[in-house]
């Protein structure tokens, strides 16, 4: 499967490389293409793209991890953006951790464009990232989640839950589960 991934760091970076490990091409964006993270994504067989945009070109499924909604929102629906490039049918998955506003208006603005929106807040830190056992849980359409699932596996083995109907967020869920 084609996938798009922008947000190499921390959580990215090791994400990135078990796509790649399970055999999907990917693409990504990096602000800063030279460094040490990005080059080994690189090195590893992604292809580097020179905008959000442009990932979404070459992307069935365009996968955010970046640090805040602002990023987010930047990504997706700012200039040369995610929805600049979407298509009919493409797939975003949103994995960042921003407000449940941010994650419905996003999700608005992909359907406008025939797009989908996935958010999918994880659990289990650097480590869980490294080891390809995230728990990831998905807020969205069952369809869309379906559809999506065999890459969410490649990054999280433990656990991956389907949790709330469309445009209601999961980072919301996980915040009540957890109280």
């Amino acid at each position: 499967m084609q996938i798009g991934f922008i947000g190499i760091g921390v959580m990215g970076r090791p994400m990135t490389l078990n796509l790649l490990k399970a055999g999907h091409d990917v693409t990504i964006y990096a602000r800063h293409p030279a460094k040490p993270e990005v080059q080994e994504v690189i090195k590893a067989g992604a292809r580097l793209a020179p905008s959000s945009r442009a990932v979404a070109i070459a992307s069935e499924i365009v996968i955010t991890m970046v640090p805040n909604s602002a990023q987010v929102e930047e990504v997706v629906a700012g200039s040369n953006g995610i929805l600049d490039g979407a298509r009919k049918g493409l797939i975003i998955i949103d994995m960042s951790t921003i407000s449940p506003t941010t994650s419905r208006q996003l999700a608005e603005a992909a359907a406008t464009k025939g797009a989908h929106f996935l958010d999918a807040p994880v659990s289990g830190g650097s480590q869980g990232a490294e080891q390809g056992t995230l728990t990831i849980m998905v807020g969205g359409e069952r369809t869309v989640f379906e559809r999506a699932l065999p890459v969410l596996q490649a990054m999280g083995k433990r656990k991956i839950s389907f949790m709330l109907a469309p445009m209601v967020p999961a980072r919301l869920s996980r915040s009540l589960i957890t109280c």
